[in-house]
């Protein structure tokens, strides 16, 4: 594959619209969009096929557990798992081992994907040093390194401290960054690993209620307020939780919010198998709070799309479903989910995916180069998509190392057909694949 930033993608419908047009790419920036078009000098040539070709989608809450957990996860294996869903940016969150808050660790992960390449890795700083809630992080220094962070979260843990969360919050406003808050009252949850509901009593489950997140939510959103500073709700999962962003929206709070792909397709009833694959940190809710949180993201309570991509190994999620390690994979089967759960329903247009997985995951924070308009002039991070495919997902063939997806042998829609970054082709199936180093179904 050219390595030039220059290539032509044909017969593609950019955000679905019209009939199918060109659009060429020259040193990283779209130059022009039209029938007909022809190739840049030295550029290859991608065929769309009638695909919908979207910005490149942002996650603003992956776990790439480098460094650490280098047999789960690593940098270039999560980097090729985002480019294979279409992703362009990603943010790697800060529970590795060590925990990413210091200045050294922000830099080396920034370096690394720097070096792999497939897509913009931006490492997430803790807020307290080794997410211990107690200390506040080197959020400063941090910011003004090499990686510029510009998004803290203790994700996996709670800023529990209302005292630390709102010192935080003041500090994140001098600093022009922003807090994600992972919100679960700790208090509430010791043990618990299901929603506190009626599966989880029938099951024998240690319940985790609403109210523990809920709580935060309302919390933060009033901290936020004083300080006169932003929050950002990680993986957002109640019908409670969406309410109060409305309302804080309405008192003029600076309060955005995401929701990952699990929670809007999945509920309590996959517990039943015991299996440790649907545990996940906050547990799948009920089918009320999916409802909900379908609804919000459709109208823009709700923001955007996070993954909450969490690879394990085999032997931490097949064991008992209370000793199971939360989490799960997600950069690979985020757009089909969206598709399925939001598009098929009529509840967005491709416009409104490019919203809630690009636009407004980049816009939350601050990434002038990612989610912009398919234009002339605009840097060519995009996604070309077939509508109308379906794939067969089986974990064994997934890019990242770990093999944890609840999805397993589930037929889904909507196939990430190639990914564009700044006009470099970082993954392709099909025809364009053989334009790769190695022919195949992906490169």
């Amino acid at each position: 594959m050219s390595v030039t930033g220059s290539v032509l993608i044909t017969n593609v419908r950019p955000y679905g619209d019209g009939d199918p047009v060109d659009v060429a790419v020259v040193d990283g920036e779209i130059t022009a969009i039209g029938a007909g078009l022809p190739a840049p000098e030295g550029a290859d040539t991608i065929d769309g096929g009638g695909g919908v070709l979207l910005p490149g989608f942002v996650d603003l809450h992956t776990h790439l557990r480098q460094p650490g957990r280098e047999d789960t996860e690593t940098v270039e294996s999560g980097s090729r798992a985002a480019a294979r869903g279409g992703y362009t940016a990603v943010f790697a969150m800060a529970n590795t081992d060590p925990v990413a808050d210091n200045a050294s660790i922000t830099d080396h992960v920034w370096r690394l994907g720097r070096e792999i390449g497939l897509v913009d890795v931006h490492p997430v700083g803790a807020v307290t040093v080794g997410l211990a809630g107690e200390q506040l992080a080197e959020m400063g220094m941090m910011a003004d390194g090499d990686a510029a962070v510009k998004l803290f979260s203790d994700d996996g843990k709670c800023v529990h401290d209302p005292v630390i969360m709102k010192r935080a919050l003041e500090y994140s406003k001098g600093l022009g960054v922003l807090i994600s808050q992972h919100s679960e009252d700790p208090r509430l949850t010791v043990g618990a690993v299901a929603h506190d509901g009626p599966t989880a009593a029938r099951l024998g489950l240690t319940g985790w209620p609403r109210a523990a997140e809920e709580s935060i939510v309302a919390r933060d959103a009033l901290l936020a307020r004083d300080a006169g500073a932003r929050v950002h709700i990680a993986h957002a999962s109640t019908a409670g939780t969406v309410e109060l962003i409305r309302w804080a929206r309405g008192q003029g709070i600076e309060i955005t919010a995401e929701v990952t792909p699990h929670h809007l397709l999945l509920d309590d009833s996959r517990l039943e198998t015991y299996d440790g694959v649907n545990r996940v940190n906050p547990p799948l809710r009920e089918e009320t709070d999916k409802t909900a949180l379908r609804a919000a993201l459709a109208d823009g309570v709700i923001d955007c799309v996070a993954t909450d991509h969490a690879p394990h190994a085999a032997q931490e999620k097949c064991c008992e479903f209370s000793q199971a390690r939360p989490g799960m994979l997600g950069l690979e089967t985020a757009l089909s989910i969206v598709v399925e759960t939001m598009v098929r329903p009529g509840l967005l247009d491709w416009r409104g995916v490019a919203r809630v997985m690009s636009e407004r995951p980049a816009q939350i924070v601050g990434l002038d180069d990612q989610g912009r308009p398919i234009a002339v002039g605009e840097p060519a991070n995009l996604t070309i998509i077939d509508p109308d495919g379906s794939w067969e997902v089986r974990g064994q063939t997934l890019a990242s190392k770990s093999g944890n997806t609840p999805y397993e042998s589930m037929r889904l829609p909507g196939v990430v057909q190639a990914t564009v970054l700044r006009g470099r082709v970082t993954a392709a199936r099909g025809p364009a694949a053989e334009l790769g180093e190695t022919a195949g179904e992906w490169r």
